[in-house]
């Protein structure tokens, strides 16, 4: 029988048996490109965290400085350095579907960032978080793993667990149709990674998912679409030709009405 490789039993088992090469497989796999996108999803996040400061054609008061971050398929953290840049006091709630990327996420925190980081291993799909508490919304590299009617329960609870004037940001590796590189792109993910994933982790087949992933994707404009249907803006951007896709943007602030 086929695998149902969105299947949250399937995704869940799939990041296990990642977990402990995780970190360092998929830097020297993507040539360190996921530190870097990870970078500027986290700029992206900062961002759009100052336009959700404006409402009524105002600017509103400076944001908390210690925001509520919901880093959703939040895996081993990797997103977290990022973070630190722009909110170096937020407090961090990260939700993973998988119990041993969350371990081996616990066993990297140190430091001041131990007190300020919750873990929950759970489903973004059905967020253990408050509607409304959260003042940021991150995630990298999950997306991929969701069909499109999941990504429309996601951006759902996005939207639920925004409060009002808070942001969000999303990044994936993406599969770029109409680059001209892409030939090699897929030749890459396709074909060498998974040969160098078998003979260097001894027949492993977990991270050459990617290329599989990426192809029933595509990328960030479908899931664009179900943050906007909830109500979100929303806007996307391409990163190294479409390798890459990320969406950002706010949950507005309702206009106050006369004799409200």
């Amino acid at each position: 029988m086929e695998e149902n490789i969105h299947d949250p039993a399937f995704v869940a088992a799939l990041f296990d048996r990642c977990s402990a090469r995780y970190r360092t497989w998929a830097q020297v796999a993507s040539f360190g490109m996921v530190a870097l996108w990870r970078g500027q999803v986290a700029d992206r996040l900062a961002g759009a965290r100052q336009m959700g400061r404006i409402a009524e054609g105002a600017v509103g008061p400076a944001p908390a400085s210690r925001p509520h971050i919901v880093d959703l398929m939040a895996g081993t953290g990797e997103v977290w350095r990022h973070l630190d840049r722009h909110f170096p006091k937020a407090r961090i709630t990260a939700v993973d579907i998988s119990p041993g990327m969350h371990a081996r996420a616990v066993e990297r925190l140190h430091g001041d960032r131990r007190g300020r980081i919750t873990h929950m291993t759970g489903d973004a799909l059905d967020c253990p978080v408050p509607d409304g508490s959260a003042d940021l919304v991150i995630s990298s590299f999950g997306l991929k793993t969701l069909n499109p009617e999941q990504q429309a329960v996601l951006a759902a609870e996005i939207a639920r667990i925004l409060r009002p004037g808070g942001a969000f940001a999303l990044i994936e590796a993406s599969d770029p149709k109409g680059w001209v590189l892409r030939p090699l792109y897929r030749l890459y993910l396709d074909g060498i990674l998974p040969v160098i994933e078998r003979l260097v982790l001894r027949g492993a087949r977990d991270f050459a998912m990617i290329g599989t992933y990426t192809r029933a994707f595509g990328d960030c404009a479908r899931f664009a679409e179900a943050l906007r249907a909830e109500g979100l803006t929303v806007s996307m951007m391409s990163h190294v030709g479409g390798c890459a896709t990320s969406v950002a943007g706010i949950r507005p602030i309702a206009p106050q009405r006369e004799g409200g």
